[in-house]
């Protein structure tokens, strides 16, 4: 009889102990995938920001270039000064520019940056560890 107590007793420390290294184990899985997400992100936006960049300079420069030929048409076509074709045409942009920065700033105050399906679930696990009901 005292046989079968201490054999309930280590198969019970045996499967709690087991518990707590699958679920030790489970939070190290978790881990290591969110750093791994957060990683995958990182790069993928480096090679994203890299590509914009090169259009960025690419289009800047271009545009620019037809800004010019737009200011000098005005002056010559509407035969307006050349200070009121500048005027006229740098107004038209920074009316554009102040929009389209009010847009990104809207955009950006809704981005999430964590990878929401591994957060959740390293979530789910602490409420689970902390509150194992």
């Amino acid at each position: 009889m005292a046989t079968d107590v201490t054999d309930q007793n280590t198969t019970v420390t045996g499967l709690v102990s087991g518990i707590i290294d699958d679920t030790q184990r489970l939070f190290k899985q978790q881990a290591e995938l969110l750093k791994a997400d957060i990683k995958k992100d990182i790069k993928e936006a480096k090679d994203a920001g890299v590509s914009m960049m090169a259009a960025g300079a690419l289009l800047g420069s271009g545009g620019l270039l037809l800004l010019f030929m737009l200011v000098y048409l005005l002056h010559e076509v509407v035969k307006l000064p050349l200070w009121g074709s500048f005027g006229i045409v740098g107004g038209v942009l920074a009316l554009a520019g102040g929009i389209a920065f009010y847009r990104g700033r809207q955009k950006l105050e809704t981005l999430n940056p964590l990878p929401e399906n591994s957060a959740q679930a390293l979530q789910e696990n602490l409420q689970w560890k902390t509150n194992p009901k």
